[in-house]
């Protein structure tokens, strides 16, 4: 009995010495090189790290607690951060890995519907966002040859734009004026008019008011927006870190659809916040100040933004990214560093004055101070044959208004003109979130032109417009059908069109003429 079990012992021991034997010989010893940072010191949303060597510009740095940052200075001895994270949880002392990647963000069509933070993660309660495929926040833009001619129209659902200012896919077009003037209105309405157009959105909050943002959001919800938009937001209280990287994340969520061959409008609102951000933290890395306390690569901290957005040609996909991006203004300053620099990246602005919105004229759109240098090759027939027209008595009346408020005595022709501009500025006039379809437009600025209007009150051009809308039904289906593809109206359906305009505003008409003058004085309000 004994010697059985001396026997098995004696074997269990081979057993075991032979597996160390055979591990000894099959072990691969396999040695990595790690550089581990530490913290120097953390102030406002940047942190100094020394001992990385080989980490490089732009590097994606990881700290306790799994808070990130970038590496942005890169100096011999040290590398100033700029974290993306909670940075009040970290201490001198601490260690710092490299990850070895840049910055990226998940993209994919899970994104649509969700409301992300720059970094990629859920805002909306919703649960994580699972998505297989990552692309670098920071990419270069598409080369010339791969690009098109901006050829097709984003229709914004608004009169003023769609007719005098028009924007075109693969456009970018500045949106500009002083606070609480309805630059982000103009934006959110031109999403909301996107629905059924097959147009991906993309909105980016950068710094804004939590409730400014809950505002838009349910906007966007009750418009049922959400459908085809993706929200990237920051918060005030955020890292500015985080409202630096925020526009470059939601461009390259945005050239993932492009790339894909569809339309895509992103709105960045807005980029004096950026800019404010990216100066916070220069100055905090000890870069040297320019102009206005700004760094010297400040133009380029918005051009190589903005040059991301385009129309690719069929052999890319075909794809467009528009932009509108948002800035402010101060005291009407159009020659400030930061908008200065925005009109000569941008293919157009649309400049919105305190004046006009003071009056009540909403959307605020300075006519004669914006412009559009690319969206009038994409426009369509139905709107350029209106276009030309009214943006030339608008100018007149304009012109003429200034004179008018001084008491100037005008002749009879002076008064039509004025008679007539008032009548255009108040059909220009649009409710907040209420986009027009294209027919819609097109109706009420044909009879515009042609003077429909001019024999109604100026309180009575709403109600009558709202009629011309209704009276779209009584049209045959072929007429209907060129209105909505806003493509040339013969001879004959033009008339039928007034006809109709004419038999719809009977009821809105004065029985004198004369006296449509009379009904409201003449608006002190100028374009200053």
């Amino acid at each position: 009995m004994k010697l059985s079990f001396e026997n098995e012992l004696k074997q269990s021991y081979q057993q075991l010495f032979e597996q160390f034997k055979h591990s000894r010989e099959t072990a691969q010893p396999s040695c990595g090189l790690q550089e581990i940072g530490t913290v120097k010191s953390v102030s406002a949303g940047v942190a100094i790290v020394d001992g990385l060597p080989g980490a490089g510009f732009e590097e994606l740095l990881l700290f306790p607690g799994n808070i990130h940052g970038i590496a942005f200075n890169i100096d011999e001895h040290e590398i100033g951060v700029i974290m993306l994270g909670d940075y009040s949880l970290l201490n001198a002392g601490d260690e710092v890995l490299r990850t070895g990647r840049v910055m990226d963000i998940a993209v994919g069509n899970d994104l649509i519907g969700r409301v992300i933070d720059p970094i990629g993660r859920a805002l909306d309660g919703k649960g994580q966002i699972f998505s297989t495929q990552r692309m670098p926040i920071e990419r270069p833009a598409p080369a010339i040859m791969a690009r098109s001619p901006v050829t097709e129209p984003l229709q914004t659902g608004l009169k003023v734009l769609d007719a005098l200012l028009p924007i075109g896919r693969g456009q970018r077009e500045l949106i500009m004026g002083d606070r609480q003037t309805g630059k982000t209105s103009i934006a959110i309405d031109t999403i909301l008019n996107q629905k059924g157009k097959d147009v991906t959105c993309i909105y980016c909050a950068i710094g804004q008011k939590a409730a400014s943002v809950a505002k838009i959001l349910a906007t966007l919800k009750r418009h049922n927006a959400f459908d085809y938009t993706v929200v990237m937001v920051t918060e005030g209280n955020d890292p500015p870190g985080l409202d630096y990287i925020a526009p470059y994340a939601a461009t390259t969520i945005g050239e993932f659809f492009m790339s894909s061959g569809k339309d895509v409008l992103i709105v960045y609102d807005d980029l004096t916040q950026h800019a404010r951000s990216y100066r916070e933290l220069s100055l905090l890395l000890r870069r040297p100040p320019g102009r206005e306390a700004f760094p010297g690569d400040i133009f380029y901290l918005h051009s190589r933004l903005l040059e991301r957005s385009t129309h690719l040609n069929d052999e890319n996909g075909g794809g467009s990214l528009t932009a509108l991006p948002i800035i402010e203004t101060e005291e009407q300053n159009m020659s400030a560093y930061i908008p200065t620099n925005l009109i000569s990246i941008t293919d157009g602005q649309i400049y919105l004055s305190p004046t006009l919105f003071a009056l009540g004229v909403l959307p605020a759109v300075d006519v004669g101070k914006s412009v559009s240098r690319v969206g009038g090759k994409a426009q369509r027939p139905g709107f350029r044959k209106v276009s030309g027209a009214l943006k030339l008595a608008y100018a007149q009346f304009e012109e003429l208004e200034s004179f008018a408020r001084f008491g100037a005595r005008l002749d009879a022709n002076s008064l039509l003109t004025i008679e007539h501009g008032q009548r255009i500025r108040a059909c220009l006039k649009q409710a907040e979130s209420r986009p027009l379809p294209v027919a819609a437009q097109i109706v009420i600025l044909l009879a515009l032109t042609n003077g429909l209007f001019d024999t109604i009150s100026l309180p009575s051009i709403n109600e009558a417009q709202t009629a011309v809308v209704a009276g779209l039904d009584s049209l045959s289906p072929p007429i209907v059908a060129c209105l909505e593809q806003a493509d040339s109206l013969t001879d004959d359906n033009k008339q039928q069109v007034l006809n109709m305009v004419k038999t719809v505003l009977q009821p809105f008409i004065l029985t004198d003429p004369q006296l449509a003058h009379k009904t409201q004085p003449i608006s002190a309000g100028t374009h200053e």
